[in-house]
């Protein structure tokens, strides 16, 4: 067969599968609400975990530490080794809270001014405060940094909570599983509803599927326009599910921005992007087409010419 012919013959499949859901306007949209609606929850799901890390601004960027310096350490001791930290692997930035100006702050909001007025001399000591790089901004990268500060003479104790940041990641972890085993459970959906659609139409189709088969056509022409069918199904699906998604945003991104102001961010919450649009679309498809491929094979071979 030329290529031309190939064209053809292809063509002539994708436009007969057209028609045949042009004629059954009603089956055609209920089939795409029910397969839209499949793809869109497993994508929402996904999109959510996305916009929750952006919302966050990831929160390991927000960790540092404080690194307490014994009391005999004066603060011009403290500066130089803040010069030293801003050189250690993985921090980012290095401020210097001084005793004085950290018994000033512990006057305004601890309440406790005139018990402090009644102590001899200034308790607290100069502290070093580490801001982490992003990439440092991981549990096990927090806990490298503490040990490597606590090794130090001056040191006296490193102050690190990266607990919230472990159970943040361990939080991401699940969400991210979850969006698998969703894309999962609607994607076998999906295959469900489009291989027994495919199923009902070569049902119904049968004296003609017979016939084509009685002049020699063969299982693979007879199972082409299934194949269109089906993948129509898949992306015009996808299609609908991302319109349902951008009419979910829309509709949300005014109060979710408000929320966010009220919290002091600039957060905006944003659709699927170009890569999960993509594959959203391209899922579709490749599940349309394997429905279709799979309920075809299995039932075009029960149908044979009658003699």
């Amino acid at each position: 067969m030329t290529p031309v012919a190939l064209v053809t013959r292809h063509t002539q499949a994708l436009l007969g599968a057209l028609g045949r859901l042009a004629r059954a306007p009603l089956a055609t949209v209920l089939t795409l609400l029910v397969i839209g609606l499949a793809l869109a929850l497993p994508a929402a799901l996904g999109m959510l975990v996305r916009n929750a890390e952006s919302a966050t601004g990831r929160l390991g960027r927000a960790v540092d530490m404080s690194v307490y310096l014994r009391s005999s350490v004066p603060i011009e001791r403290a500066r130089q080794l803040a010069i030293e930290a801003r050189a250690v692997h993985g921090v980012a930035r290095v401020q210097v809270i001084s005793a004085a100006a950290g018994l000033r702050q512990f006057r305004k909001y601890s309440g406790f001014g005139a018990a402090l007025d009644a102590l001899p001399s200034n308790p607290l000591p100069n502290v070093l405060r580490v801001v982490p790089q992003p990439r440092s901004s991981g549990a096990v990268a927090l806990e490298q940094l503490q040990r490597t500060f606590a090794r130090w003479p001056e040191v006296s104790m490193v102050q690190l909570d990266a607990q919230w940041v472990m159970r943040f990641d361990a939080m991401l972890a699940v969400l991210h599983r979850l969006v698998s085993i969703a894309a999962i459970l609607f994607g076998a959906g999906v295959l469900a509803v489009i291989g027994n659609t495919i199923r009902l139409e070569i049902l119904n189709r049968r004296a003609e599927i017979e016939v084509t088969k009685l002049v020699g056509g063969s299982n693979a022409f007879v199972r082409r326009p299934f194949l269109y069918t089906g993948m129509i199904y898949g992306l015009g699906g996808a299609l609908l599910a991302w319109l349902v998604l951008e009419g979910a945003v829309l509709d949300l991104r005014a109060p979710v921005a408000h929320l966010a102001q009220l919290y002091g961010s600039a957060f905006t919450l944003s659709g699927l992007q170009g890569r999960e649009l993509a594959a959203l679309l391209g899922g579709g498809i490749v599940l349309g087409w394997l429905g279709a491929w799979i309920s075809a094979h299995r039932h075009l071979r029960g149908i044979e010419p009658r003699a």
